[in-house]
């Protein structure tokens, strides 16, 4: 059935020419409408336009179209390919044929290392088509996983995303929700008593990525995403256009303040802005090189480590530059956290630190303390260039806890123990936590003032665009988290 589910296909082919037919289905379906919001105008080329599928074992709707669209074109004049559910064939119901044909254009896209947008809104399985349809699920499982860090992937949620579904969604490298129409679950809400299955829940369990209002602010968002994005992974560094000074002087106060005034103007875009703090991660551009970007504020959560850990290994899949800005005073201890476990979470991210060959710059703009020095993009665990700034502290212990393992018997029981305090403070600060000492140590390359971060962090991703990212012991793909 299509548009209204009452009128026949083949009745309404019979009775309008085919061009005035395809006018009337574009017009009324979402699915095209949100392919013109993604790409240049009359760049789409729809693939498969006729591929019908055929009756089940307990028979089903007869309809001429499948319940999606596929094809590609350009973004910005960059080749991409698209599936479309549409709900209003069939209510976007996933089949043998509709499955086919996803699969295609990810077959089409890893040749032709261009990325892929899939436009999710369905509401489930063809039931009458018997396990085929689940089978149908599998192959397009299957083409992601072969598609994972060779192609970026993008899933767009505009409409229901439930059960199998929702695992294709997740398998890409960003999950872009609409606020307004989407729902994002495995079992239905009405099974569980409750209003889960929303985009804002999908986003506080860092399921989505990024939530926009509407199904169309979503398109947007992931076509403005595509632009800092390689086609694929053997591309290398991508640029973009910047009218921003590369020497401009950078703000803020805090690692997330920083970070974004480091980004060249209006490129930031935020992922997993509801998951994972004190972690903040985004993608956009130093100068025209287009770069992800860790910035932790506060003291690390297993949470805050995952996030990290998965953003990084996108990056590294795709050879992306990473900053790490850090204002970390070390973990954050609780009986809670110790439940997740927390010594796994940060395991997974130092091994994404250490075996990650991509473009690495750290920088420490307050504290760094502990394990969560090392951990955090660290030179150790593999950093290309590691900067701090002048009033840094970095250090094993904080400047509190030093005084009281190091330093009581030097102060408590003295006559003038407040004195000796506040002295032996600034000799640690001065002496040991200061990043002059770090750098003498090898463990910073330079101590720069907050307001120089932008320009030092763009000429060492210049220095560093050519670097040599691809290992013949590589795997690639996403994270398993």
């Amino acid at each position: 059935y299509l548009l209204s589910g009452t009128e026949n296909c083949m009745e309404i082919i019979k009775q309008k020419t085919l061009g005035e037919y395809e006018a009337q289905l574009n017009c009324e379906s979402n699915a095209y409408a949100r392919i013109a919001t993604l790409f240049d105008a009359g760049t789409f080329v729809e693939l498969g336009k006729f591929v019908k599928h055929e009756a089940g074992e307990f028979g089903g709707e007869n309809c001429d179209f499948e319940g999606v669209v596929t094809g590609y074109g350009a973004v910005d004049g960059k080749l991409v390919f698209v599936y479309s559910q549409d709900f209003s064939r069939m209510k976007g119901a996933v089949g043998t044929a509709h499955a086919k044909k996803i699969a295609k254009v990810y077959d089409m896209a890893i040749k032709s290392g261009a990325p892929v947008v899939g436009i999710i809104d369905t509401a489930g399985a063809k039931i009458a088509e018997g396990v085929g349809a689940l089978s149908g699920y599998g192959e397009i499982m299957s083409a992601a996983a072969k598609a994972s860090g060779v192609i970026p992937q993008i899933a767009v949620v505009c409409g229901i995303c439930s059960g199998a579904m929702a695992v294709v969604a997740s398998m890409a490298d960003f999950t872009i929700g609409a606020k307004n129409e989407g729902k994002f679950f495995i079992a239905p809400p009405f099974n569980l008593g409750d209003k889960s299955g929303t985009i804002e829940l999908g986003a506080k369990n860092g399921s989505v990525s990024i939530v926009e209002a509407n199904d169309k602010d979503a398109v947007k968002t992931a076509k403005k995403l595509i632009a800092y994005l390689p086609s694929n992974n053997a591309e290398g560094t991508a640029y973009n256009e910047t009218a921003d000074e590369a020497t401009r002087e950078t703000a803020g106060s805090t690692a997330s303040e920083i970070a974004e005034s480091t980004l060249d103007c209006g490129s930031a875009i935020k992922v997993m802005a509801d998951y994972g703090a004190p972690v903040a991660a985004y993608i956009g551009s130093v100068n025209g090189i287009s770069t992800g970007v860790i910035a932790v504020d506060g003291k690390l959560t297993p949470a805050g480590a995952r996030k990290a850990a998965k953003f990084l290994s996108f990056c590294d899949n795709f050879s992306i530059p990473t900053l790490t800005f850090v204002d970390c005073e070390g973990f954050e201890y609780s009986a809670e956290n110790e439940k997740t476990p927390f010594a796994s979470e940060l395991s997974k991210l130092a091994m994404v630190y250490a075996s990650s060959t991509n473009a690495k710059v750290t920088v420490v703009t307050g504290s760094a303390i502990g394990s969560a020095f090392t951990l955090l993009g660290s030179k150790a665990l593999g950093a290309d260039v590691a900067l701090a700034t002048k009033d840094a502290k970095i250090a094993a212990l904080t400047t509190e806890a030093a005084l009281e393992f190091i330093y009581s018997d030097k102060i408590y029981g003295t006559e003038n123990a407040l004195e000796n305090k506040e002295n032996f403070k600034k000799e640690w600060e001065t002496k040991v936590a200061s990043p002059v000492a770090a750098a003498r140590n090898g463990d910073v390359d330079d101590v720069v003032e907050t307001a120089a971060i932008r320009g030092a962090v763009a000429s060492a991703l210049e220095m560093l665009s050519t670097k040599a990212t691809k290992s013949p012991y590589r795997k690639h793909g996403n994270m398993p988290l």
